[in-house]
């Protein structure tokens, strides 16, 4: 069988893999290796790792489209696709065993995954997996049987996606179903909570497995809706998740 490869995101001219500490979700502050997959199926107007999926010649919109200096990526500069043993060697250079597969969507690239995970395991059983998804995509079994942690972040009518293509009921309904998916909502407004209180009741989503999250790229934007966001989680019995990086780094990539 020959070796997979992945695609993943570029950073200074390297595969996108850095070790950290989460800075947001239920793992909040846990040392972590984040491996960022390039390509994504949705394409968020406020996202801020558009340099996996706003390629030159695309029509998405973005937020920062009104700013003269922002403009769309040169997909050949932002994405690379290596073998999985180089991966699984650059990862192992880490004193970490906590590993998130982040994006872009990750479940869009799950044979390589499978392979990469195999990789590292077969080095050291410790190793652990979290993926970070938009809950579109339903897992392949033999992906879905290595993965430790699920933090499933789907997607709001404030994101700029259409509803056929943000809500996939099989996926929903499969995560839903597993003791080990969070799901995480990002916040833009007020306006967005009767649309995650929709999506708890159709899906059946246990209020202890939903964390919200206030939209922004700065403290400054986070404040202005962390007061009012934390009281509507404590009123509801949802979690509350901050964005730590954020308020450590800035927005920056690599941290």
């Amino acid at each position: 069988m020959s070796e997979k490869t992945i695609k993943l995101a570029v950073l200074n001219g390297e595969p996108e893999i850095f070790h950290t500490i989460q800075g947001e979700g239920v793992s909040m502050g846990v040392p972590s290796i984040f491996i960022r997959a390039s390509l994504c199926n949705l394409h968020c107007k406020w996202c801020d790792t558009d340099y996996t999926w706003n390629w030159k010649g695309t029509p998405w919109p973005h937020e920062h489209d009104s700013d003269p200096a922002y403009q769309k990526f040169d997909k050949q500069d932002f994405l690379t696709e290596i073998a999985t043993s180089e991966v699984a060697s650059l990862v192992a250079q880490f004193p970490c065993r906590n590993i998130i597969l982040t994006g872009g969507e990750p479940l869009l690239q799950q044979d390589a995954w499978i392979d990469l995970i195999q990789k590292l395991r077969a080095v050291d059983t410790q190793y652990r997996f979290e993926v970070e998804t938009n809950g579109t995509q339903v897992p392949q079994q033999a992906f879905a049987s290595l993965i430790d942690q699920f933090n499933v972040s789907p997607k709001l009518e404030n994101s700029g996606n259409a509803l056929g293509l943000r809500d996939k009921p099989e996926a929903m309904a499969y995560y839903a179903g597993q003791d080990r998916t969070w799901f995480k909502f990002v916040i833009s407004e007020t306006s967005d909570l009767q649309e995650v209180l929709a999506l708890v009741q159709q899906y059946h989503i246990p209020h202890d497995k939903v964390l919200l999250m206030p939209e922004g790229r700065d403290d400054q934007t986070l404040q202005q809706k962390r007061l009012w966001l934390a009281d509507y989680c404590r009123d509801h019995g949802f979690r509350y998740s901050d964005r730590l990086h954020i308020q450590l780094w800035g927005s920056k990539r690599g941290v």
